[in-house]
């Protein structure tokens, strides 16, 4: 793994190099791709070792434009382990917490797209990351990314108004290719329809996934979306709301319907932001409100505690702050930071879960490289949810 590591990462900076915004005849275009991030992880759970992953993950590829409209992109993506014991959904060892974090050489990539004055379509294996990505995203904070084999429909043709379709034939999950659950082998449909109105952003998005090798993450969603913002002389204040409703679809999934509901608030003065949200994933005989395509590490706190809804449902109110324009470097952009306090419960509330604090400090070194420090820590209050404290150091580069 490492030599072919090693070999495809300076494949890929040669490729940089010669090649950056290489101009092909009048109308072809190349863009290289070269995005890196080494990162070290500490989990400190009760009743397992401390562990400590350190990893690698290096994304490495082109992009061919053509000015008729068309590109083509591929993406290659491999993640080494360069020190430390510890689960990583494929190898499991024994009282070590899970980092998920598993080796991997895979193609992450794989797209021809076109973009038309008012359509827009792409076919093969591609992000894609809706809204906030509460239901559908790429998990990007992994380091192996959440990707589609899919066939992707736009529409732009009328004002303020953008519609999507997506048929997904596979979804290549976090856990890679050598892991059992690496893959969901699909039939789904996803539907989205978004508004810009004097009322706000609105969106609409229905999925009916149907997974072959997972029924139990099968389901029909329905879900609507709305946000706005209000800006005043003491500065601004924003609203965001969601609800949905989900459903068995095709034999798999949930036995009765389940609720999600969410409301949030921030204001913003100068570079600080203060924010406020509640989120309720309803639970019913055992089966809870899931949410298999979405980017799950950014909600319901960083500690990855409640990544599988509980039986009984969750309950979770947040309030934090968030910053931004601290300057550390001379000449580089600003740095950033935010701090999170969660509480969880379930989902009637009689039951409490436990409560977590996570606090993120960001700071760019120049425009393509950049450090960050992050943190989680749980404290349970029932035995299926043990204490955790995790510790992220990341440094990332991107070309």
């Amino acid at each position: 793994m490492t030599s072919n590591l090693v070999s495809c990462w300076s494949g890929a900076a040669c490729l940089a190099l010669a090649c950056s915004a290489t101009a092909y005849g009048d109308d072809t275009r190349m863009e290289p791709i070269l995005d890196l991030r080494l990162r070290a992880e500490q989990v400190d759970q009760a009743g397992l070792e401390n562990t400590t992953a350190v990893t690698l993950r290096g994304r490495f590829g082109f992009q061919l434009q053509f000015l008729s409209g068309w590109s083509f992109l591929a993406e290659a993506e491999a993640v080494e382990h360069l020190g430390g014991d510890f689960s990583d959904t494929v190898n499991t060892i024994g009282g070590r917490a899970v980092v998920a974090d598993p080796e991997a050489f895979e193609l992450n990539r794989f797209q021809v797209s076109w973009a038309g004055e008012t359509a827009n379509l792409t076919l093969g294996r591609q992000r894609i990351v809706f809204d906030d990505a509460r239901l559908v995203g790429n998990v990007g904070f992994r380091q192996n990314e959440q990707t589609f084999d899919a066939v992707r429909v736009g529409y732009t043709g009328m004002a303020d108004i953008a519609m999507d379709y997506v048929y997904v034939g596979r979804v290549h999950r976090i856990f890679g290719d050598d892991s059992p659950m690496g893959e969901f082998e699909s039939d789904s449909h996803i539907f989205r329809i978004g508004a810009e109105t004097p009322a706000g952003e609105i969106s609409a998005s229905i999925l009916l996934l149907d997974f072959e090798n997972a029924p139990a993450a099968s389901s029909q969603t329905y879900s609507l979306r709305w946000s706005e913002s209000w800006t005043f002389e003491a500065g601004t204040l924003g609203a965001t709301a969601q609800l949905a409703l989900q459903d068995a679809y095709r034999g798999g999934g949930p036995a009765s319907e389940l609720g999600f509901q969410s409301v949030g608030a921030t204001f913003t003065r100068g570079d600080i932001t203060a924010f406020a949200g509640a989120d309720v994933l309803e639970g019913s005989g055992g089966q809870a409100f899931s949410t298999p395509l979405a980017t799950l590490h950014a909600f319901q706190g960083w500690a990855d505690v409640f990544l599988t809804t509980p039986g009984q449902g969750l309950r979770d109110l947040s309030f934090g702050m968030r910053g931004r324009g601290v300057n550390i470097v001379s000449g580089a952009p600003a740095a950033n930071w935010a701090v999170v306090y969660h509480d969880f419960e379930s989902d009637n509330g009689s039951v409490s879960f436990g409560r977590e604090f996570d606090a993120v400090f960001r700071v760019p070194v120049n425009d393509w490289l950049a450090v960050e420090l992050k943190g989680a820590r749980f404290e349970g209050e029932q035995p299926a949810f043990p204490d955790r404290t995790k510790i992220w150091l990341s440094i990332e580069a991107n070309f």
